[in-house]
């Protein structure tokens, strides 16, 4: 079956919903989160985006996407940030793809005495900041130094990331002494959560950064960037741009990890393959 078959179909399938909704609607969002966050859209998306932009209408009044798209066109305020906070996607776990925390461990362990600067550059509600952090605390000890930045375009995953409140089941994987070393566990109506210890938190900063715009607020350069399935949402030209920026504020010799599903051999004018996955900063 052919996509635009596929396309066709997805978008019959929302005609008579809530909201009109129409070819020239998913057009213009294409348009204004390409324009926002550098994120392209395929044309596969018309479900993803009716759902979750329907909420926007109705939290705004807005009774068409037609009006709303207009009237967000002219705003220069916060809905501009809920547009893209209900556009992005945020899947995330604790340790996800191990082979990286086992390099970067060696990566650590290799200067085991100096100060480390890691950026977290899609933090999304935690889970991967405090796995780094934790990595970097087994790998040095409890008095380790390091300071990573966590960032990410949207703003409310970044708050639940601060709050490092999380549900016990979501860490079913990590052992019982990982569990008791970083984490205190909810009591009576907390029962079921656990939260990150203080001294574990207390190496992070949260901060809010858009990876296209050129405001971004770092005064040092990084030893260890993570970028773990962001790319993908970018075209190659938006790649090109964005990876020249992460290059400029990386060490020479740092290390970028990202996403199983990247590559980018294209770009070795600015990165060396080092292992799966993870790039040299030339």
């Amino acid at each position: 079956m052919s996509r635009a078959h596929d396309m066709e179909s997805g978008w019959d399938a929302l005609q008579g919903r809530e909201f009109a909704w129409t070819k020239a609607d998913f057009d213009r969002v294409q348009a204004l989160i390409y324009q926002r966050a550098g994120i392209s859209l395929h044309n596969g998306k018309h479900a993803m985006v009716y759902s979750r932009l329907s909420r926007r209408l109705r939290e705004t009044g807005h009774q068409s996407f037609k009006n709303y798209l207009a009237w967000l066109d002219k705003q220069d305020g916060p809905e501009w940030q809920e547009f893209v906070n209900a556009l992005t996607t945020n899947l995330t776990s604790f340790f996800r793809e191990q082979h990286h925390f086992e390099i970067f461990t060696e990566h650590l362990l290799s200067q085991p005495s100096r100060a480390w600067k890691i950026w977290c550059n899609a933090a999304s509600t935690g889970e991967e900041p405090y796995s780094i952090i934790i990595a970097a605390m087994e790998a040095l000890g409890a008095k380790a130094n390091v300071h990573l930045t966590a960032s990410d375009i949207d703003s409310k995953v970044l708050t639940a990331a601060a709050r490092a409140t999380y549900r016990l089941d979501g860490l079913k994987g990590m052992s019982p002494q990982r569990l008791h070393r970083f984490f205190l566990k909810g009591k009576g109506s907390n029962n079921g959560l656990v939260k990150v210890r203080p001294e574990l938190k207390a190496l992070i900063d949260f901060v809010n950064v858009n990876l296209i715009r050129d405001d971004w607020p770092f005064r040092e350069r990084f030893d260890v960037v993570f970028c773990r399935n962001v790319m993908i949402y970018f075209d190659a030209s938006t790649q090109r741009r964005v990876l020249e920026r992460i290059h400029r504020v990386m060490l020479p010799g740092g290390l970028l990890f990202v996403g199983h599903a990247e590559n980018f051999g294209e770009f070795r004018d600015l990165f060396s393959l080092k292992g799966r996955t993870v790039y040299e900063r030339l």
